[in-house]
Parts: C-alpha cells; sequence; structure tokens
C-alpha cells in the first residue's frame, strides 16, 4: 500500500460531520498557505505521521459501536490521491461513512473518490471572492478554474456537500460576500465561520474576528443565490 501521513487523530466529534458521530484523521501536507490556517504543522508534504495506517484502522475496528463515520482533514487531503483512495477503501470495509474535507483544487482526485463509491459527504472551503482568492490563499497568483470545476461539479448534485468560509476581519470584506454568493450561485448549503485568534495561526497580523451582527450582513449578502445560509459556531 502506498504512503499515507497521518498526523493527528480527534477521536471522536460531534461537529466535523453533521449528523453523525465521528472520529477525524488529520492528513499532512498543503498546496496553499491561508495566512489564518490553525493546522501550520500540516502544511508540509513531509510532515511527520503520528500514526500508522495499522494504527488508526485498529482503533476505528474498536470503536465501530459508537462511531457513524470519520472526517478526512488536513491539510489537503487530496494531495495524498492514490494513496488516500486506498485508505478510504479501509475504512469504508469498516462500514464507516466517509466525509471529506477539501480546497476544491483538485477535482479530479475527488471525482475519481466518489465514482468509486469512497466518499458520502464533502465539506468544500469557499476561501473568498474570486478577486480575492489568491490572496486568502496566500499566494500571490492562483489559477481559479479547478476550484470553479469543483463548485460546479458539486451543485449539479455530485453528492451530498456543503461550502463554507471562515470570515477573517483584515482579509474579508462585504465585497467578497457579494461575489461569493455568484460564485456557488445554486449552493444548497453554505456556512460562515468566524475567525479565531491563536498563537498557532500561520500569519496572525492584522487578522481578527467581526461581530455576529457583521456575519448576519454577510450572509444576507449570499442568501439570494443559495438555498441555505447559516453561521457556524455562533449563538443566535
Amino acid at each position: 500500500m502506498k504512503e499515507i501521513r497521518i498526523c493527528g487523530l480527534q477521536k471522536t466529534t460531534l461537529l466535523d460531520y453533521p449528523g453523525h458521530v465521528a472520529a477525524t484523521i488529520f492528513l499532512g501536507g498543503c498546496n496553499i498557505r491561508c495566512p489564518y490556517c490553525h493546522n501550520v504543522d500540516l502544511l508540509d508534504i513531509h510532515s511527520p505521521s503520528r500514526y500508522t495506517r495499522e494504527e488508526i484502522l485498529a482503533f476505528l475496528k474498536k470503536r465501530s459501536g459508537i462511531l457513524e463515520g470519520v472526517c478526512i482533514t488536513g491539510g489537503e487531503p487530496t494531495l495524498h490521491a492514490d494513496a488516500l483512495a486506498e485508505f478510504i477503501q479501509c475504512i469504508r470495509s469498516l462500514d464507516l461513512l466517509v466525509k471529506l474535507d477539501t480546497n476544491g483544487t483538485r477535482p479530479d482526485v475527488i471525482r475519481r473518490l466518489k465514482d468509486d463509491g469512497l466518499i458520502n459527504y464533502i465539506a468544500m472551503d469557499i476561501k473568498a471572492g474570486p478577486d480575492n482568492y489568491a490572496t486568502a490563499c496566500g499566494l500571490s497568483e492562483m489559477n481559479l478554474e479547478p476550484v470553479r470545476d469543483s463548485v460546479a461539479w458539486l451543485t449539479a448534485g455530485a453528492l451530498p456537500y456543503e461550502f463554507r468560509t471562515t470570515v477573517v476581519k483584515g482579509l474579508h470584506t462585504a465585497l467578497d460576500f457579494k461575489d461569493i454568493g455568484a460564485f456557488i450561485k445554486g449552493c444548497q448549503n453554505y456556512f460562515l465561520q468566524n475567525f479565531a485568534a491563536s498563537g498557532r495561526v500561520l500569519k496572525p497580523d492584522g487578522l481578527g474576528s467581526f461581530s455576529k451582527d457583521e456575519l448576519l450582513h454577510f450572509a444576507g449578502l449570499v442568501k439570494p443565490y443559495v438555498t441555505n445560509v447559516a453561521l457556524r459556531g455562533i449563538d443566535y
């Protein structure tokens, strides 16, 4: 089997996989460098593994009576491609559902995973409005076509999904959310998550959180374009 870098494990979560008791597995390596990223230790594709595949599968098998699913996140899991598919096959053999978190830059990989019956749900990050996308990803420039491809594929009904944006003061403005609405037009579920500052953020200078009222305003800008818009992690 191909090597896969498993860099973290959250043994139980009620939040990462909506409607299911799940475990969350963190894979190393990412192809973007969002300034607000909290998983700095996972950015390098050569991040050292903390768990073997066998250890994770043994844990999941032991908890099979409790867990309903697994969330695979990162980093960017699709960078592992074939190794990811093999790993998910092993998880699915335990009769567990699989949710994949992705930035949508590898639509070919998520299509293959879906076509092979390996994933049940996708959560895709929408980093910003198209004109601000590269900056939000920490890049000087970016080819947005793969992301557009992933958005179009998911909104066409490929499988259950959600889009979500971590909203960061100092990075996002109201214009982003006007543009995001048009970018994801026809989306079923879109969530805004407020940025929470911490010492582990990649580039914390000048970044902060918005108020609930500001977030609700941004949600209202997206609402005409999508079926359901909500704040996540915010009490109404």
